[in-house]
C-alpha cells in the first residue's frame, strides 16, 4: 500500500514540474525523500525543481535528459546534479553542457550519427535518396543545433515539409528560446503553405 502512494506522489510530483509548478514539485518531491531518502527519483526531482525556480527551460531540459538516462544509468542522479553544478559555475549553457553526454547516448542508441548520414548523403549522391533509404527503418541521430538546423533546411529542400515540421515540435523544448530556431520553425510552416 505504502508503495501504491509513493507511486501517486511521484506522479504528482513530475506533472508538478512539467506544469512548471517548481515550488509544488519541490515540496512533493520532499516529502517523498522523507519517507524514501534513497528514492533516485525524487533526489533527481529536488534537484531539478530548485534549478526550476532559477531557470525553468534549462530545468526541463534537464528534466528530459534524466527521463532519457534513468533506466540505462546507475549514476543517472549525480549525472544530473553534476551538470546542474557545473551550469552555475560556468558560462556555459546546458545545451553545450549536454553535447557530450547526448553524443555518447547516441553511441548506443538505435541510429545514425548526422555526419554519418552526410556520409550516406555523399555516397547515394542525393540527400532525398539516402533519406529514403533509412527514413522508415533508422532514426538520424543529431547532436547539437548546427546539426539540427542543416538537416532541417535540407528536409525542407527535398520537400519534406511535414517531417521537417515534426522534427521541430518534437526538439523546441531542447533549445528553448533560440530565436534561430524558432525563426527556422517560421519559415517551415510558411514553407508548408
Amino acid at each position: 500500500m505504502a508503495n501504491m502512494g509513493k507511486q501517486i506522489l511521484l506522479e504528482r510530483a513530475e506533472a508538478q514540474f512539467v506544469n512548471g509548478e517548481y515550488h509544488k514539485a519541490l515540496q512533493s518531491y520532499g516529502l517523498l525523500l522523507k519517507d524514501y531518502p534513497e528514492l533516485s527519483e525524487a533526489k533527481a526531482g529536488v534537484y531539478l525543481s530548485d534549478l526550476g525556480t532559477e531557470s525553468a527551460d534549462e530545468a526541463q531540459t534537464l528534466f528530459d535528459y534524466y527521463q532519457l538516462i534513468k533506466d540505462d544509468k546507475e549514476d543517472a542522479v549525480e549525472i544530473i546534479d553534476h551538470l546542474i553544478d557545473a551550469l552555475h559555475h560556468s558560462k556555459q549553457t546546458i545545451q553545450e553542457l549536454l553535447i557530450d553526454p547526448l553524443r555518447e547516448q547516441a553511441d548506443y542508441a538505435d541510429g545514425i550519427r548526422y555526419y554519418d548520414f552526410l556520409r550516406l548523403v555523399e555516397s547515394r549522391g542525393s540527400f532525398k535518396e539516402a533519406f529514403e533509404d533509412i527514413m522508415f527503418s533508422t532514426r538520424v541521430i543529431i547532436t547539437d543545433k548546427k546539426e539540427f538546423i542543416s538537416f532541417i533546411k535540407q528536409l525542407l529542400t527535398e520537400g519534406f515539409d511535414e517531417m521537417a515540421l515534426g522534427y521541430l515540435d518534437s526538439i523546441s523544448g531542447a533549445f528553448g528560446d533560440d530565436q534561430e530556431i524558432y525563426a527556422l520553425y517560421t519559415d517551415t510552416k510558411a514553407h508548408k503553405k
